[in-house]
């Protein structure tokens, strides 16, 4: 993706068709959907088979992150170079209409084509693990004890540039047929949100120990 606030065009993977009034490719439209997202959804294909695999995710510029064990059978094979489709959803309420043909959902989504970049050099790691954790908590990073030697040869840290991708939307009220507007039937939109609980101390913890202020202000107020 170019320098600037939107991509010079869709490419025939990307554009929506369905729905096309729905789509957009504004790189500040997809960096908004991939913030405010934690999981994605990695797809690849490995000896002719589909695979479908959820992950956290994080955005570092024109990146998309993901990270597991260095043992997995995925993260190797994505690795090597195999092309991937990295999906974000968002699901913000239920649209009821007046008809069962129109009753739908307003959602957020990304969809990105590509192939993984395994980030390997210690330093790189280093950061790309960093903006996971403050990716979660902002200001954790420097509370805990950093990765160590094994722990970071342990890791596999793949990122996917955002050369190719797209968002789609759908907001705003439902769309009745419009004989149907006349009918005696409530239509409009649930709205549906994540919302932080309050934080639960591990077992193991000193009773001592104070809850960090990011922690006791915590909210998911963009998911």
């Amino acid at each position: 993706m170019p320098d600037g606030t939107k991509q010079d065009s869709p490419t025939d993977r990307t554009r929506v068709r369905r729905m096309h009034e729905r789509g957009a490719y504004e790189r500040a439209t997809i960096h908004a959907i991939l913030d405010a997202g934690m999981l994605c959804h990695v797809g690849y294909v490995i000896d002719g088979e589909p695979y479908v695999t959820p992950t956290a995710h994080w955005r570092d510029g024109d990146y998309v992150y993901w990270h597991g064990s260095s043992a997995s059978r995925m993260l190797r094979a994505q690795s090597a170079g195999v092309a991937v489709c990295v999906t974000v959803s968002l699901l913000d309420g239920l649209v009821l209409a007046r008809s069962g043909f129109h009753h739908s959902m307003n959602y957020r989504s990304v969809m990105a084509f590509g192939a993984a970049e395994l980030v390997s050099e210690t330093g790189a790691k280093l950061h790309a693990l960093k903006m996971f954790v403050e990716r979660l908590v902002p200001g954790r990073w420097a509370e805990i004890r950093e990765p160590s030697a094994q722990e970071l040869k342990a890791t596999t840290i793949l990122r996917l540039r955002l050369d190719e991708a797209s968002a789609k939307l759908r907001v705003g009220p439902p769309k009745d047929d419009e004989a149907d507007y006349a009918l005696p039937v409530w239509a409009g939109v649930l709205p549906l949100s994540l919302t932080a609980g309050p934080p639960l101390a591990d077992p193991r913890l000193p009773p001592e120990t104070p809850v960090p202020d990011a922690l006791a202000d915590f909210a998911l107020s963009n998911i």
